[in-house]
């Protein structure tokens, strides 16, 4: 069997992300790996919109958004903090979810990506894309998909 050494958790506000953690947790303490969880702030949400005009709007979002993951990243390091599972935190601006992951995997040679998916099907599938289809396709590692 493959002992993974280090385990790449990416989270967002969903509770799904949750459910991967709690997977991670199970795994990081059975086979004593370390975990770095992380978040991305997405890629500008305001596409198309005149930046002069909303500009102060755009900087509160990011810096709400940037304030919230924090919290986040913080809250369920303390999870890991609490088994005494070796835990870093990252968090990533500028780049679409799947690039983010992808990165910061590479960046601290994560060998599993432990991520959860909504399980989107057909065409809101096609619209509003897959993080976890685009991170499986594209990662050079395994990936560990958690639904619920």
């Amino acid at each position: 069997m493959t002992t993974y050494q280090h385990i790449l958790v990416p989270i967002d506000e969903s509770p799904i992300s949750y459910a991967a953690v709690e997977q991670a947790l199970a795994l990081a303490k059975s086979l004593n790996s370390q975990v770095t969880i992380m978040s991305v702030i997405a890629v500008d949400p305001f596409v198309g919109v005149d930046f002069y005009k909303v500009a102060p709007a755009i900087t509160d979002y990011f810096m709400q958004a940037e304030k919230t993951a924090k919290e986040r990243l913080e809250e369920i390091k303390q999870s890991f903090v609490r088994d005494n599972i070796e835990v870093d935190v990252k968090l990533i601006h500028g780049v679409s979810p799947s690039e983010g992951i992808i990165q910061i995997a590479d960046e601290v040679s994560a060998d599993l990506i432990i991520m959860g998916s909504h399980g989107r099907t057909g065409i809101k599938k096609m619209m509003l894309g897959s993080v976890a289809q685009n991170v499986l396709t594209q990662s050079p590692i395994p990936v560990l998909i958690v639904k619920i």
